[in-house]
């Protein structure tokens, strides 16, 4: 089984641009906590992931790309809004971070979020880091869905 460790924190500052990011488009087939079904399409490709329920910073997570005229039509499937946002990547102590910028109804909210190999895995913070969401689920892209950021 594929697990995912990842942390999520808030941004602060501008320190974290970048000028290559690209743009993301994402909507859920399925926003069950016990599984979310997510389609992602940036640029001219597509992804089908698969996630189990977080426990901590770990959830089991199944990735799979697609073609690219099968994602434009599944995100046409997807329940409720769509996310849209800029992801940035930036190195830092050895890391990437993926940085992203949402647009739209999420617009204002910057998260930034690494993957680990384990949860225990020490890591240097950037200076742009802010306070840690990660168990926070109003942070997940799924919640931000159908809960954006402009209604809290």
């Amino acid at each position: 089984m594929a697990i995912e460790i990842e942390r999520k924190f808030l941004v602060q500052g501008e320190a974290w641009r970048q000028p290559d990011a690209r743009r993301y488009r994402q909507g859920y087939l399925n926003r069950d906590p016990a599984r979310t079904v997510r389609v992602r399409c940036v640029g001219e490709q597509a992804w089908l992931t698969i996630k189990g329920r977080s426990v901590g910073a770990s959830r089991a997570e199944f990735e799979y790309e697609i073609p690219f005229a099968d994602g434009e039509q599944l995100l046409a499937l997807c329940e409720g809004p769509l996310i849209d946002k800029f992801r940035h990547l930036v190195r830092h102590a050895g890391l990437l971070w993926e940085v992203d910028e949402f647009l739209g109804d999420n617009a204002g909210l910057v998260v930034a979020e690494i993957e680990l190999s384990d949860e225990a895995q020490a890591f240097g913070r950037p200076p742009w880091l802010g306070a840690e969401v990660t168990e926070d689920p109003r942070y997940f892209n799924s919640k931000l869905a159908v809960h954006p950021f402009k209604d809290w």
